[in-house]
């Protein structure tokens, strides 16, 4: 599986971006998807995740509110739309899956990355003014 995340890009604090996670030969539809960032000198973190179960989704605190984590069945794709970019925001953004469709998308156990067995090649999002 190839996982694609893409849509970063250089935004103003305050402006929007939304990010989507494509996969070659492979549906989103079927796996839960997660998305985490790293900023530049910190630990990857999770950010969110939609359920292959029931479309439900979860989110760190800290970001609820500001993203929105949503599944376009016209083309597949899983996006991540970021409201109101602060200057903290600034990181490589990436999606994550498991490939055998288990349904990884559980509060509280989410963000363990150990349960993604396929990552994308992040996108850059720089929040600057």
């Amino acid at each position: 599986v190839q996982l694609q995340a893409s849509g970063g890009g250089v935004v103003q604090p305050g402006g929007s971006l939304r990010l989507s996670c494509t996969a070659s030969g492979f549906d989103l539809d079927y796996v839960a998807v997660g998305w985490f960032r790293q900023a530049p000198g910190k630990k990857r973190e999770g950010v969110a995740c939609i359920s292959n179960s029931d479309g439900s989704t979860e989110y760190v605190d800290s970001m609820k509110g500001r993203f929105t984590l949503s599944r376009d069945n016209t083309d597949g794709t899983v996006n991540l739309q970021i409201n109101s970019l602060k200057p903290e925001d600034t990181a490589v953004y990436y999606c994550a899956i498991d490939d055998t469709r288990r349904d990884v998308c559980y509060p509280f156990s989410w963000t363990t990355e150990a349960l993604y067995n396929a990552w994308g090649q992040g996108t850059q999002v720089t929040v600057s003014s």
